[in-house]
């Protein structure tokens, strides 16, 4: 059911960076407000690529290369036991305002490519709570992503106290529900042939932050 009434953490203009310790700290949506939202429309699979070859790799890269921002997010087949270590990623998103590019890692190609945007310092790539990603990365693919930016610290600095996430942040921005899938977030994402689910809900992953990102570039321009 939508929300009769704006909540409390909609009441605002945006905030200016948060300067100094006494400056009151900005609410964030509870799942409650979050759950009361109309979803937000999501990039459907025709614009969404699905990478799995060198050449479809050597393809993406060029038509990623030229953009100076993307939306960045990565997926790994999940663990259960507390002793062990992810293999992970098996997935990792790019994605432009329009369209986004799901890379699976069993090709070497795909790994290059990954690598070689990753460590680009001419894109910056944008996604949230992404400390966890550049350790797997790292271990996986041997290389530490260049110009990564945390859109959490983003929201931290303008004065939200509670990380918001994804799903937090577009409630704030767009007013509205950001759709994630429980059973494809603790799907085996080392299969090579993914489900639709899967696909949509990695893709709109980095989607979701692009388009936050481009939001708040927006606002703060103007600010």
């Amino acid at each position: 059911m939508p929300l009769t009434t704006k909540p409390s953490w909609k009441n605002f203009a945006w905030p200016s960076a948060r300067k100094n310790k006494l400056m009151p700290y900005l609410p964030s949506p509870s799942k409650e407000e979050i759950a009361g939202l109309e979803p937000l429309n999501r990039l459907g699979l025709d614009n969404i690529i699905v990478v799995s070859t060198r050449r479809q790799a050597s393809e993406a890269f060029q038509a990623l290369e030229k953009s100076s921002v993307l939306g960045f997010d990565t997926e790994s087949k999940p663990t259960f036991v507390r002793a062990e270590i992810s293999e992970g990623p098996h997935v990792v998103q790019f994605s432009t305002l329009h369209t986004a590019y799901v890379f699976q890692l069993h090709d070497a190609g795909c790994c290059e490519t990954v690598s070689a945007l990753l460590l680009s310092e001419s894109i910056t790539k944008v996604g949230f709570g992404l400390a966890g990603d550049h350790v797997q990365i790292m271990r996986t693919l041997g290389v530490r992503p260049q110009k990564v930016l945390d859109l959490n610290n983003v929201f931290r600095d303008r004065g939200y106290a509670k990380e918001l996430g994804v799903r937090g942040a577009v409630a704030v921005v767009f007013n509205r529900r950001f759709l994630k899938s429980r059973k494809a977030t603790t799907s085996n994402w080392s299969n090579r042939q993914l489900t639709e689910s899967q696909i949509i809900y990695s893709a709109n992953d980095a989607w979701a932050a692009m388009q936050v990102f481009h939001a708040l570039d927006l606002r703060l321009g103007q600010t």
